[in-house]
Protein backbone atom coordinates (compact mmCIF):
# COMPACT_ATOMS: atom_id res chain seq x y z
CA UNK A 1 0.00 0.00 0.00
CA UNK A 2 2.92 2.23 0.67
CA UNK A 3 4.00 1.77 -2.92
CA UNK A 4 0.62 2.99 -4.01
CA UNK A 5 0.94 6.04 -1.89
CA UNK A 6 1.18 9.19 -4.00
CA UNK A 7 4.60 10.73 -4.14
CA UNK A 8 4.77 14.46 -3.67
CA UNK A 9 5.14 16.40 -6.92
CA UNK A 10 8.56 17.94 -7.20
CA UNK A 11 8.62 21.69 -7.34
CA UNK A 12 9.79 23.15 -10.63
CA UNK A 13 13.40 24.27 -10.64
CA UNK A 14 13.87 27.75 -9.33
CA UNK A 15 14.63 30.29 -12.06
CA UNK A 16 17.27 32.69 -10.86
CA UNK A 17 16.18 36.26 -10.91
CA UNK A 18 18.47 38.90 -12.42
CA UNK A 19 20.88 40.37 -10.03
CA UNK A 20 19.45 43.54 -8.60
CA UNK A 21 21.48 46.05 -6.79
CA UNK A 22 19.60 47.72 -3.97
CA UNK A 23 20.17 51.39 -3.57
CA UNK A 24 19.44 53.09 -0.30
CA UNK A 25 17.28 56.15 -0.80
CA UNK A 26 16.10 58.08 2.26
CA UNK A 27 12.41 58.84 2.31
CA UNK A 28 11.76 62.28 3.64
CA UNK A 29 7.98 61.95 3.89
CA UNK A 30 8.16 59.53 6.84
CA UNK A 31 10.52 58.33 9.45
CA UNK A 32 10.82 54.99 7.82
CA UNK A 33 13.76 54.27 5.65
CA UNK A 34 12.78 52.38 2.57
CA UNK A 35 14.89 50.23 0.31
CA UNK A 36 13.70 50.77 -3.25
CA UNK A 37 15.11 48.33 -5.71
CA UNK A 38 16.75 49.96 -8.72
CA UNK A 39 17.77 47.91 -11.67
CA UNK A 40 21.21 48.44 -13.09
CA UNK A 41 22.80 46.67 -16.02
CA UNK A 42 25.87 44.81 -14.95
CA UNK A 43 28.97 45.16 -17.15
CA UNK A 44 29.20 42.63 -19.94
CA UNK A 45 32.36 40.62 -19.66
CA UNK A 46 34.80 41.23 -22.55
CA UNK A 47 35.31 38.46 -24.98
CA UNK A 48 38.99 37.68 -25.17
CA UNK A 49 40.56 37.96 -28.67
CA UNK A 50 42.15 34.80 -29.70
CA UNK A 51 45.86 34.79 -30.62
CA UNK A 52 44.82 33.79 -34.13
CA UNK A 53 42.70 36.96 -34.57
CA UNK A 54 45.48 39.11 -33.18
CA UNK A 55 47.97 37.78 -35.70
CA UNK A 56 45.54 38.32 -38.55
CA UNK A 57 44.93 41.94 -37.52
CA UNK A 58 48.66 42.55 -37.17
CA UNK A 59 49.30 41.17 -40.64
CA UNK A 60 46.61 43.40 -42.16
CA UNK A 61 48.10 46.49 -40.50
CA UNK A 62 51.61 45.61 -41.67
CA UNK A 63 50.30 44.99 -45.19
CA UNK A 64 48.61 48.41 -45.28
CA UNK A 65 51.78 50.06 -43.98
CA UNK A 66 53.89 48.21 -46.56
CA UNK A 67 51.59 49.32 -49.37
CA UNK A 68 51.83 52.95 -48.19
CA UNK A 69 55.62 52.80 -47.93
CA UNK A 70 55.96 51.16 -51.36
CA UNK A 71 53.60 53.72 -52.88
CA UNK A 72 55.59 56.62 -51.43
CA UNK A 73 58.87 55.01 -52.49
CA UNK A 74 57.56 54.35 -55.99
CA UNK A 75 56.28 57.90 -56.29
CA UNK A 76 59.56 59.40 -55.09
CA UNK A 77 61.54 57.10 -57.38
CA UNK A 78 59.37 58.07 -60.33
CA UNK A 79 59.57 61.76 -59.46
CA UNK A 80 63.37 61.69 -59.09
CA UNK A 81 63.94 59.66 -62.21
CA UNK A 82 61.50 61.73 -64.26
CA UNK A 83 62.88 65.02 -63.01
CA UNK A 84 66.42 63.87 -63.71
CA UNK A 85 65.54 62.65 -67.22
CA UNK A 86 63.75 65.91 -67.98
CA UNK A 87 66.62 68.00 -66.64
CA UNK A 88 69.07 66.11 -68.89
CA UNK A 89 66.81 66.79 -71.85
CA UNK A 90 66.40 70.47 -71.03
CA UNK A 91 70.03 71.15 -70.20
CA UNK A 92 71.79 72.25 -73.37
CA UNK A 93 75.27 72.15 -71.81
CA UNK A 94 75.20 68.86 -69.88
CA UNK A 95 78.49 66.94 -70.20
CA UNK A 96 78.36 64.62 -67.18
CA UNK A 97 79.51 61.00 -67.13
CA UNK A 98 77.26 58.01 -66.40
CA UNK A 99 78.73 57.56 -62.90
CA UNK A 100 78.14 61.23 -62.15
CA UNK A 101 74.57 60.88 -63.37
CA UNK A 102 73.93 57.90 -61.06
CA UNK A 103 75.43 59.76 -58.11
CA UNK A 104 73.26 62.76 -58.88
CA UNK A 105 70.13 60.64 -59.19
CA UNK A 106 70.50 58.96 -55.80
CA UNK A 107 71.66 62.11 -54.02
CA UNK A 108 68.12 63.09 -52.86
CA UNK A 109 67.65 59.58 -51.40
CA UNK A 110 71.10 59.35 -49.82
CA UNK A 111 71.93 62.99 -49.09
CA UNK A 112 75.53 64.11 -49.33
CA UNK A 113 77.19 65.74 -46.36
CA UNK A 114 78.12 68.62 -48.68
CA UNK A 115 75.30 71.00 -49.60
CA UNK A 116 74.97 71.98 -53.26
CA UNK A 117 74.72 75.75 -53.68
CA UNK A 118 73.16 77.58 -56.59
CA UNK A 119 75.35 80.12 -58.35
CA UNK A 120 74.97 83.39 -56.50
CA UNK A 121 73.39 81.75 -53.44
CA UNK A 122 76.44 82.29 -51.26
CA UNK A 123 76.41 85.98 -52.25
CA UNK A 124 72.76 86.27 -51.23
CA UNK A 125 71.15 86.71 -54.65
CA UNK A 126 70.35 84.32 -57.51
CA UNK A 127 69.36 85.85 -60.88
CA UNK A 128 67.57 83.71 -63.48
CA UNK A 129 66.83 85.03 -66.97
CA UNK A 130 63.36 83.88 -68.09
CA UNK A 131 62.45 84.02 -71.78
CA UNK A 132 59.30 83.05 -73.65
CA UNK A 133 59.30 82.40 -77.39
CA UNK A 134 56.74 81.24 -79.93
CA UNK A 135 58.86 78.21 -80.85
CA UNK A 136 60.74 77.13 -83.96
CA UNK A 137 57.61 75.93 -85.76
CA UNK A 138 55.44 78.95 -84.92
CA UNK A 139 55.17 82.47 -86.41
CA UNK A 140 57.87 84.55 -84.75
CA UNK A 141 60.06 81.50 -84.20
CA UNK A 142 62.70 82.14 -81.53
CA UNK A 143 61.86 85.81 -81.00
CA UNK A 144 61.67 86.15 -77.21
CA UNK A 145 58.71 88.41 -76.59
CA UNK A 146 58.88 87.72 -72.88
CA UNK A 147 62.13 88.71 -71.19
CA UNK A 148 62.34 89.00 -67.44
CA UNK A 149 64.80 88.47 -64.62
CA UNK A 150 63.68 86.50 -61.59
CA UNK A 151 65.84 87.52 -58.64
CA UNK A 152 65.86 85.53 -55.40
CA UNK A 153 67.00 87.13 -52.15
CA UNK A 154 68.30 84.00 -50.41
CA UNK A 155 68.76 85.77 -47.07
CA UNK A 156 65.33 87.38 -46.71
CA UNK A 157 63.56 84.70 -48.81
CA UNK A 158 62.05 87.19 -51.28
CA UNK A 159 61.37 87.02 -55.03
CA UNK A 160 61.32 89.86 -57.57
CA UNK A 161 60.50 89.91 -61.28
CA UNK A 162 61.96 92.60 -63.54
CA UNK A 163 60.55 92.70 -67.10
CA UNK A 164 62.34 94.24 -70.10
CA UNK A 165 60.21 95.18 -73.15
CA UNK A 166 60.79 93.36 -76.43
CA UNK A 167 61.33 96.64 -78.35
CA UNK A 168 64.29 97.72 -76.21
CA UNK A 169 66.91 98.80 -78.78
CA UNK A 170 70.31 97.34 -77.88
CA UNK A 171 73.73 96.71 -79.45
CA UNK A 172 74.46 93.16 -80.63
CA UNK A 173 77.48 91.91 -78.64
CA UNK A 174 80.77 91.71 -80.55
CA UNK A 175 79.35 93.82 -83.40
CA UNK A 176 78.65 97.46 -84.25
CA UNK A 177 75.01 96.71 -85.12
CA UNK A 178 71.85 97.29 -83.09
CA UNK A 179 68.59 95.36 -82.87
CA UNK A 180 65.55 94.92 -80.67
CA UNK A 181 66.35 92.81 -77.65
CA UNK A 182 63.78 90.14 -78.56
CA UNK A 183 65.90 89.20 -81.61
CA UNK A 184 69.07 88.33 -79.70
CA UNK A 185 68.08 84.79 -78.71
CA UNK A 186 67.12 83.99 -82.31
CA UNK A 187 70.44 85.36 -83.58
CA UNK A 188 72.29 83.35 -80.95
CA UNK A 189 70.50 80.10 -81.84
CA UNK A 190 71.18 80.62 -85.55
CA UNK A 191 74.89 81.12 -84.80
CA UNK A 192 75.20 78.24 -82.32
CA UNK A 193 75.61 80.70 -79.44
CA UNK A 194 72.36 79.81 -77.70
CA UNK A 195 71.44 82.33 -75.03
CA UNK A 196 74.91 83.89 -74.78
CA UNK A 197 74.04 87.07 -76.67
CA UNK A 198 70.90 87.88 -74.74
CA UNK A 199 72.58 86.96 -71.44
CA UNK A 200 75.51 89.33 -72.12
CA UNK A 201 73.15 92.13 -73.12
CA UNK A 202 70.89 91.77 -70.07
CA UNK A 203 73.95 91.73 -67.81
CA UNK A 204 75.15 94.97 -69.41
CA UNK A 205 71.73 96.65 -69.11
CA UNK A 206 71.09 95.66 -65.47
CA UNK A 207 74.66 95.29 -64.17
CA UNK A 208 73.54 91.97 -62.65
CA UNK A 209 75.30 88.65 -62.94
CA UNK A 210 72.88 86.29 -64.69
CA UNK A 211 73.43 82.93 -63.00
CA UNK A 212 71.05 80.84 -65.14
CA UNK A 213 68.61 81.14 -68.00
CA UNK A 214 65.37 79.32 -68.86
CA UNK A 215 63.63 79.52 -72.25
CA UNK A 216 60.06 78.25 -72.67
CA UNK A 217 58.13 78.16 -75.94
CA UNK A 218 54.42 78.84 -76.16
CA UNK A 219 53.56 75.19 -76.89
CA UNK A 220 54.87 74.20 -73.46
CA UNK A 221 53.10 77.12 -71.82
CA UNK A 222 49.70 76.10 -73.20
CA UNK A 223 50.14 72.38 -72.52
CA UNK A 224 51.40 72.81 -68.96
CA UNK A 225 48.42 74.97 -68.02
CA UNK A 226 46.02 72.38 -69.45
CA UNK A 227 47.83 69.57 -67.57
CA UNK A 228 47.54 71.35 -64.21
CA UNK A 229 43.84 72.07 -64.73
CA UNK A 230 44.08 75.72 -65.71
CA UNK A 231 45.10 78.85 -63.80
CA UNK A 232 43.10 81.34 -61.75
CA UNK A 233 43.48 85.01 -62.67
CA UNK A 234 41.59 88.24 -62.09
CA UNK A 235 41.29 90.52 -65.12
CA UNK A 236 41.26 94.16 -64.07
CA UNK A 237 39.23 95.21 -67.13
CA UNK A 238 37.17 93.96 -70.06
CA UNK A 239 39.37 92.84 -72.97
CA UNK A 240 38.24 92.84 -76.59
CA UNK A 241 40.86 92.44 -79.31
CA UNK A 242 39.60 91.89 -82.85
CA UNK A 243 43.18 91.87 -84.18
CA UNK A 244 44.64 89.00 -82.18
CA UNK A 245 47.07 87.01 -84.41
CA UNK A 246 45.57 83.83 -85.82
CA UNK A 247 47.01 80.99 -87.90
CA UNK A 248 48.72 81.77 -91.23
CA UNK A 249 49.13 85.46 -90.35
CA UNK A 250 45.39 86.01 -90.01
CA UNK A 251 43.35 87.86 -87.36
CA UNK A 252 40.94 86.49 -84.81
CA UNK A 253 38.96 87.95 -81.91
CA UNK A 254 39.94 87.50 -78.27
CA UNK A 255 37.63 88.73 -75.53
CA UNK A 256 37.59 88.33 -71.76
CA UNK A 257 35.27 89.96 -69.26
CA UNK A 258 36.50 91.81 -66.21
CA UNK A 259 36.71 89.65 -63.08
CA UNK A 260 37.90 86.25 -61.90
CA UNK A 261 38.48 83.42 -64.38
CA UNK A 262 39.86 79.89 -64.52
CA UNK A 263 41.76 79.94 -67.83
CA UNK A 264 42.67 76.90 -69.90
CA UNK A 265 45.98 76.81 -71.77
CA UNK A 266 44.76 78.38 -74.99
CA UNK A 267 42.94 81.24 -73.27
CA UNK A 268 45.84 81.86 -70.87
CA UNK A 269 48.21 82.13 -73.83
CA UNK A 270 45.90 84.66 -75.49
CA UNK A 271 45.64 86.55 -72.22
CA UNK A 272 49.43 86.98 -71.88
CA UNK A 273 50.03 87.79 -75.56
CA UNK A 274 47.19 90.25 -76.23
CA UNK A 275 48.33 93.88 -76.41
CA UNK A 276 46.22 95.71 -79.01
CA UNK A 277 43.38 96.43 -76.57
CA UNK A 278 45.61 97.20 -73.58
CA UNK A 279 45.84 100.92 -72.73
CA UNK A 280 49.43 100.25 -71.58
CA UNK A 281 50.33 98.32 -74.74
CA UNK A 282 53.38 96.09 -74.44
CA UNK A 283 53.93 97.15 -70.84
CA UNK A 284 50.45 96.04 -69.78
CA UNK A 285 51.16 92.70 -71.42
CA UNK A 286 54.33 92.33 -69.33
CA UNK A 287 52.26 92.82 -66.17
CA UNK A 288 49.81 90.11 -67.26
CA UNK A 289 52.70 87.76 -67.99
CA UNK A 290 53.98 88.21 -64.44
CA UNK A 291 50.47 87.65 -63.10
CA UNK A 292 50.07 84.34 -64.95
CA UNK A 293 53.55 83.14 -63.95
CA UNK A 294 52.53 83.50 -60.30
CA UNK A 295 49.25 81.68 -60.98
CA UNK A 296 51.10 78.80 -62.67
CA UNK A 297 53.51 78.59 -59.75
CA UNK A 298 50.64 78.36 -57.26
CA UNK A 299 48.93 75.60 -59.25
CA UNK A 300 52.07 73.53 -59.99
CA UNK A 301 53.13 73.43 -56.34
CA UNK A 302 49.65 72.62 -55.07
CA UNK A 303 48.90 69.17 -53.65
CA UNK A 304 46.37 68.56 -56.45
CA UNK A 305 49.21 68.60 -58.99
CA UNK A 306 52.06 67.10 -56.96
CA UNK A 307 49.94 64.10 -55.94
CA UNK A 308 48.52 63.54 -59.43
CA UNK A 309 51.03 61.25 -61.12
CA UNK A 310 49.47 61.61 -64.58
CA UNK A 311 49.36 65.42 -64.42
CA UNK A 312 52.88 65.59 -63.01
CA UNK A 313 54.19 63.26 -65.71
CA UNK A 314 52.54 65.35 -68.43
CA UNK A 315 53.96 68.59 -67.00
CA UNK A 316 57.45 67.13 -66.85
CA UNK A 317 57.15 65.81 -70.42
CA UNK A 318 56.09 69.25 -71.63
CA UNK A 319 59.03 70.81 -69.84
CA UNK A 320 61.48 68.33 -71.34
CA UNK A 321 60.25 68.91 -74.88
CA UNK A 322 59.86 72.68 -74.80
CA UNK A 323 62.24 74.14 -72.22
CA UNK A 324 65.95 74.92 -72.59
CA UNK A 325 68.16 75.85 -69.65
CA UNK A 326 71.71 75.69 -68.36
CA UNK A 327 70.59 74.44 -64.94
CA UNK A 328 71.97 71.04 -63.97
CA UNK A 329 69.91 68.43 -62.14
CA UNK A 330 71.64 69.39 -58.89
CA UNK A 331 70.74 73.03 -59.56
CA UNK A 332 67.09 72.17 -60.22
CA UNK A 333 66.90 70.05 -57.06
CA UNK A 334 68.44 72.83 -54.97
CA UNK A 335 66.15 75.38 -56.60
CA UNK A 336 63.11 73.27 -55.64
CA UNK A 337 64.37 72.99 -52.07
CA UNK A 338 65.02 76.73 -51.92
CA UNK A 339 61.60 77.56 -53.35
CA UNK A 340 59.92 75.88 -50.36
CA UNK A 341 61.39 78.55 -48.08
CA UNK A 342 60.52 81.59 -50.22
CA UNK A 343 57.67 84.06 -49.73
CA UNK A 344 55.82 83.34 -52.95
CA UNK A 345 52.73 85.32 -51.96
CA UNK A 346 54.44 88.72 -52.02
CA UNK A 347 56.47 88.84 -55.21
CA UNK A 348 57.82 92.23 -56.31
CA UNK A 349 56.84 92.93 -59.93
CA UNK A 350 58.50 95.74 -61.91
CA UNK A 351 58.21 96.53 -65.63
CA UNK A 352 60.79 98.79 -67.28
CA UNK A 353 58.58 100.86 -69.60
CA UNK A 354 58.04 104.19 -71.34
CA UNK A 355 54.42 104.67 -70.35
CA UNK A 356 54.54 107.15 -67.46
CA UNK A 357 56.33 110.50 -66.93
CA UNK A 358 58.78 108.80 -64.55
CA UNK A 359 59.39 105.77 -66.81
CA UNK A 360 63.01 104.84 -67.44
CA UNK A 361 62.64 104.45 -71.23
CA UNK A 362 61.45 106.74 -73.99
CA UNK A 363 59.94 106.09 -77.42
CA UNK A 364 62.00 106.81 -80.50
CA UNK A 365 62.47 105.39 -84.00
CA UNK A 366 65.06 104.30 -86.52
CA UNK A 367 64.72 104.18 -90.28
CA UNK A 368 64.98 100.77 -91.89
CA UNK A 369 64.83 101.21 -95.66
CA UNK A 370 61.82 103.40 -96.24
CA UNK A 371 60.08 102.37 -93.01
CA UNK A 372 60.23 103.90 -89.54
CA UNK A 373 60.66 101.25 -86.86
CA UNK A 374 59.65 102.38 -83.37
CA UNK A 375 62.05 101.48 -80.59
CA UNK A 376 62.59 102.05 -76.86
CA UNK A 377 65.80 103.57 -75.51
CA UNK A 378 66.93 104.82 -72.08
CA UNK A 379 65.67 108.31 -71.30
CA UNK A 380 69.13 109.17 -69.92
CA UNK A 381 72.37 108.59 -71.76
CA UNK A 382 73.10 105.13 -70.36
CA UNK A 383 71.65 102.21 -68.40
CA UNK A 384 72.38 103.72 -64.96
CA UNK A 385 68.71 104.17 -63.96
CA UNK A 386 67.84 100.58 -64.89
CA UNK A 387 70.91 99.37 -63.03
CA UNK A 388 69.83 101.30 -59.91
CA UNK A 389 66.40 99.72 -60.14
CA UNK A 390 67.79 96.21 -60.64
CA UNK A 391 70.20 96.61 -57.73
CA UNK A 392 67.56 97.97 -55.33
CA UNK A 393 64.55 96.01 -56.56
CA UNK A 394 63.98 94.46 -53.12
CA UNK A 395 64.12 97.85 -51.40
CA UNK A 396 63.18 100.66 -53.79
CA UNK A 397 62.97 103.10 -50.88
CA UNK A 398 66.67 103.78 -51.41
CA UNK A 399 65.90 105.21 -54.86
CA UNK A 400 63.01 107.25 -53.46
CA UNK A 401 65.20 108.68 -50.68
CA UNK A 402 67.80 109.81 -53.22
CA UNK A 403 65.14 111.44 -55.40
CA UNK A 404 63.71 113.28 -52.38
CA UNK A 405 67.19 114.47 -51.41
CA UNK A 406 67.73 115.91 -54.90
CA UNK A 407 64.45 117.81 -54.68
CA UNK A 408 65.36 119.14 -51.21
CA UNK A 409 68.78 120.35 -52.43
CA UNK A 410 66.99 122.50 -55.04
CA UNK A 411 70.18 123.18 -56.98
CA UNK A 412 70.39 126.04 -59.46
CA UNK A 413 71.74 124.45 -62.66
CA UNK A 414 73.10 126.18 -65.77
CA UNK A 415 73.69 124.39 -69.08
CA UNK A 416 76.32 125.64 -71.53
CA UNK A 417 76.07 123.92 -74.90
CA UNK A 418 79.51 123.51 -76.48
CA UNK A 419 78.72 120.19 -78.14
CA UNK A 420 78.21 121.39 -81.70
CA UNK A 421 74.58 120.18 -81.69
CA UNK A 422 72.27 123.19 -81.38
CA UNK A 423 69.40 121.11 -79.99
CA UNK A 424 71.33 119.24 -77.30
CA UNK A 425 71.02 121.98 -74.67
CA UNK A 426 67.21 121.94 -74.74
CA UNK A 427 67.15 118.15 -74.76
CA UNK A 428 69.20 118.01 -71.57
CA UNK A 429 67.13 120.77 -69.95
CA UNK A 430 63.92 118.84 -70.65
CA UNK A 431 65.44 115.65 -69.26
CA UNK A 432 66.57 117.29 -66.02
CA UNK A 433 63.47 119.35 -65.35
CA UNK A 434 60.72 116.99 -66.55
CA UNK A 435 62.21 113.57 -65.81
CA UNK A 436 64.75 113.90 -63.02
CA UNK A 437 62.96 116.43 -60.82
CA UNK A 438 65.53 119.27 -61.07
CA UNK A 439 63.31 122.30 -61.43
CA UNK A 440 65.74 125.25 -61.52
CA UNK A 441 67.46 124.48 -64.85
CA UNK A 442 68.24 126.94 -67.63
CA UNK A 443 70.39 127.12 -70.77
CA UNK A 444 72.93 129.95 -70.89
CA UNK A 445 75.11 131.16 -73.72
CA UNK A 446 78.75 130.25 -73.87
CA UNK A 447 81.42 132.89 -73.27
CA UNK A 448 83.61 131.18 -75.84
CA UNK A 449 82.94 129.91 -79.33
CA UNK A 450 85.00 126.78 -78.90
CA UNK A 451 83.71 123.22 -78.83
CA UNK A 452 84.17 120.81 -75.95
CA UNK A 453 85.00 117.17 -76.57
CA UNK A 454 83.90 115.87 -73.16
CA UNK A 455 80.99 116.88 -70.95
CA UNK A 456 82.04 118.35 -67.59
CA UNK A 457 80.30 119.53 -64.44
CA UNK A 458 81.60 122.24 -62.12
CA UNK A 459 80.21 123.66 -58.89
CA UNK A 460 80.63 126.81 -56.87
CA UNK A 461 81.02 126.82 -53.09
CA UNK A 462 77.30 126.37 -52.53
CA UNK A 463 77.04 123.76 -55.27
CA UNK A 464 79.68 121.55 -53.67
CA UNK A 465 77.16 120.80 -50.94
CA UNK A 466 74.58 119.54 -53.42
CA UNK A 467 76.14 116.08 -53.35
CA UNK A 468 73.08 114.07 -54.41
CA UNK A 469 72.43 116.33 -57.41
CA UNK A 470 76.07 116.23 -58.46
CA UNK A 471 76.21 112.47 -58.21
CA UNK A 472 73.00 112.11 -60.22
CA UNK A 473 74.25 114.33 -63.04
CA UNK A 474 77.68 112.70 -63.24
CA UNK A 475 76.21 109.22 -63.35
CA UNK A 476 73.22 109.74 -65.62
CA UNK A 477 74.25 112.26 -68.28
CA UNK A 478 77.05 110.97 -68.05
CA UNK A 479 79.73 113.55 -67.28
CA UNK A 480 82.98 114.04 -65.37
CA UNK A 481 83.49 116.38 -62.42
CA UNK A 482 85.76 119.42 -62.80
CA UNK A 483 87.60 119.66 -59.48
CA UNK A 484 88.15 123.42 -59.81
CA UNK A 485 85.46 125.59 -58.23
CA UNK A 486 83.74 128.04 -60.51
CA UNK A 487 82.77 131.56 -59.53
CA UNK A 488 79.42 131.56 -61.30
CA UNK A 489 76.19 132.46 -59.56
CA UNK A 490 74.78 129.04 -60.45
CA UNK A 491 75.28 126.21 -57.97
CA UNK A 492 76.16 123.76 -60.75
CA UNK A 493 77.28 124.39 -64.33
CA UNK A 494 77.12 121.69 -67.01
CA UNK A 495 79.31 122.19 -70.08
CA UNK A 496 78.00 119.88 -72.80
CA UNK A 497 80.59 118.23 -75.03
CA UNK A 498 80.37 116.44 -78.36
CA UNK A 499 80.54 113.07 -76.54
CA UNK A 500 76.81 113.35 -75.77
CA UNK A 501 75.66 113.95 -79.37
CA UNK A 502 75.56 110.25 -80.23
CA UNK A 503 74.20 109.34 -76.80
CA UNK A 504 71.16 111.60 -77.21
CA UNK A 505 70.73 111.25 -80.97
CA UNK A 506 67.33 109.53 -80.71
CA UNK A 507 64.42 111.92 -80.96
CA UNK A 508 61.56 111.30 -78.55
CA UNK A 509 58.26 110.20 -80.08
CA UNK A 510 54.87 109.89 -78.42
CA UNK A 511 53.56 106.75 -76.81
CA UNK A 512 50.52 107.00 -79.08
CA UNK A 513 52.75 106.68 -82.15
CA UNK A 514 54.43 103.70 -80.57
CA UNK A 515 51.15 101.92 -79.78
CA UNK A 516 49.79 102.57 -83.26
CA UNK A 517 52.92 100.98 -84.71
CA UNK A 518 52.38 98.01 -82.41
CA UNK A 519 48.80 97.65 -83.66
CA UNK A 520 50.00 97.58 -87.26
CA UNK A 521 52.60 94.93 -86.43
CA UNK A 522 50.93 91.52 -86.53
CA UNK A 523 54.11 89.55 -85.88
CA UNK A 524 54.55 88.62 -82.23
Amino acid sequence: MDSLRKKPIAAPPEIPTPAVKKTYIPHYSSREELYIPKEETLPVPKVATSPKNKNRLRKILWLILLIIVLSIFSYLTFFLWKTYAVSKKMNVSSQTTFSQDIKTLIAPVIPSTEKHFLQGEDAGRVNILLMGAAGEHQPGGNLTDTIMIMSIDTKNKKIALLSLPRDFYVPIPQTTSFTKINSLYKIGVNNNQGADLVRQTVEKITDLKINYYVTVDFAAFEKIIDDIGGVNIISSRDIYDARYPGPNYSYQTFSLAKGAHLLDGKTALQYVRERHDDPEGDFGRAKRQQQVIQAVKNRVFSAATLLNVVALNNVLDALGNNVKTDMSFDDIDQFIQLSKTLDTQNITNVVVDAWKPDSLLKVSHVTVGNVQAFILVPRVGNYSEIQDLAKNIFDQNEIKKRQDAIVNESANIAIINQSGDANLGNKIKKLLSEKLGMKDVHVVSSKTNGLAAATQISANVAGEGKIFTLDELIKKLPASLDQQKNSADNDITITLGSDLIDVYKYEEDSIDDFNKAQDDDIQF
